[in-house]
């Protein structure tokens, strides 16, 4: 794959954005994660800002929830570019891991996030 793939982070409100401005703080790296927020828009508008988001290369899309409109209109834009991938319950786990393994195709990406998010989920406490 010659061109890094990206990543783009979809949620409600400010998640996105504040996930996105977080890896870049832990990994200085700025270029590799898009937030795009679903704040005052219809699923329909989301949907576009999905597709700008992403722009012309495969990439990995992560949504906030397993459900709603962030995950509709991720699913939407994935059923016209198969090459592409949707990773559903982002954390900041993932996204750090993800940054620095873009090198990956999408599918393997994907799944590589998944199994690291789901690693770094822990329960303290009694």
């Amino acid at each position: 794959m010659s061109e890094r793939l990206r990543g783009v982070v979809v949620s409600h409100v400010g998640l996105a954005h504040a996930l996105v401005d977080a890896v870049a703080q832990i990994t200085g790296e700025r270029e590799a994660l898009v937030p795009v927020s679903n704040d005052g828009c219809s699923l329909e508008a989301l949907g576009k800002r999905v597709t700008e988001a992403v722009g012309p290369a495969p990439c990995v899309v992560f949504v906030d929830l397993p459900g709603g409109s962030c995950l509709q209109a991720a699913a939407h834009y994935l059923r016209g570019h198969p090459e592409s991938a949707v990773v559903a319950g982002v954390n900041l786990a993932m996204l750090v891991d993800f940054v620095y393994h873009r090198d990956l195709p999408p599918i393997q990406a994907a799944k590589r996030a998944v199994e690291t998010g789901a690693r770094a989920l822990r329960v303290l406490g009694r």
